[in-house]
């Protein structure tokens, strides 16, 4: 008997757009919700794009010097 699963592609029914990965990743609830309330305040939007926004912010003013970030985190 031939089942139609046999033949069937695994994977995610919708292709991420180009330039995206899709990961898995547990951020602060407070954190969360503060991009959630900024697209909320804004009339709409993705808080996703928006926590994207902030990170690269983040590389670009710190040239990329994340040691120092995570070195204040452990402080």
């Amino acid at each position: 008997m031939n089942s139609q699963f046999e033949t069937a592609q695994q994977g995610p029914v919708v292709q991420p757009p180009s330039g995206k990965t899709r990961i898995t990743i547990r951020l602060d609830t407070d954190i969360l919700n503060w991009f959630k309330k900024q697209v909320h305040d804004a009339g709409g939007g993705n808080y996703q794009t928006l926590v994207n926004q902030a990170l690269r912010e983040h590389i670009q003013a710190n040239n990329g010097a994340l040691e120092q970030t995570l070195r204040m985190e452990l402080e």
